[in-house]
């Protein structure tokens, strides 16, 4: 670690349930062999929106949840913003769906981007969650499966 030349490394992966688990995987990697670039705090990971509201009178607005989507679009009707008719709300795919002046606006860009630094407990819970899915544990992810079968906010129709 004393002759890393960068001390950011940023994970980038797409803001639905696939881009989750890339990073689940990316995680992992590092957790189980690299982990002193965790421990060092050099490790981040991008956020970028899973949604932009564009307003026919106010900047457009970038949001991360479903649930945030639908807060903005309330609050941003109850002071007076309108929605176009059409292509009023995009829902990324994925990065590659991004052009370059929304990518750089949203992930690239140090002053508007939002990066969280990862934990050794983020890693830690990334590595449990892997072993549990991917392990020969059959017993352990049945019962994962059964817990987290309900919780339909992780399904990405």
């Amino acid at each position: 670690v004393e002759k890393i030349r960068y001390h950011k490394c940023i994970l980038m992966a797409d803001a639905d349930v696939d881009g989750q688990h890339i990073r689940t995987l990316l995680l992992t990697l590092l957790f189980r062999y690299m982990r002193p670039l965790i421990e060092h705090g050099y490790v981040y990971m991008a956020q970028p929106p899973l949604f932009k509201i564009k307003w026919s009178n106010a900047p457009h607005q970038y949001v991360f949840t479903d649930e945030e989507r639908d807060r903005a679009l309330a609050e941003g009707q109850a002071a007076g913003r309108k929605i176009p008719k059409e292509n009023s709300i995009q829902r990324y795919k994925g990065l590659g769906e991004m052009d370059y002046d929304e990518l750089w606006e949203t992930t690239m860009n140090p002053a508007t981007r939002t990066l969280l630094q990862v934990t050794l407990d983020d890693a830690a819970l990334a590595d449990e969650v892997f072993s549990t899915l991917m392990g020969e544990d059959v017993e352990s992810r049945r019962n994962f499966i059964q817990r987290n079968a309900k919780d339909v906010r992780f399904l990405d129709i």
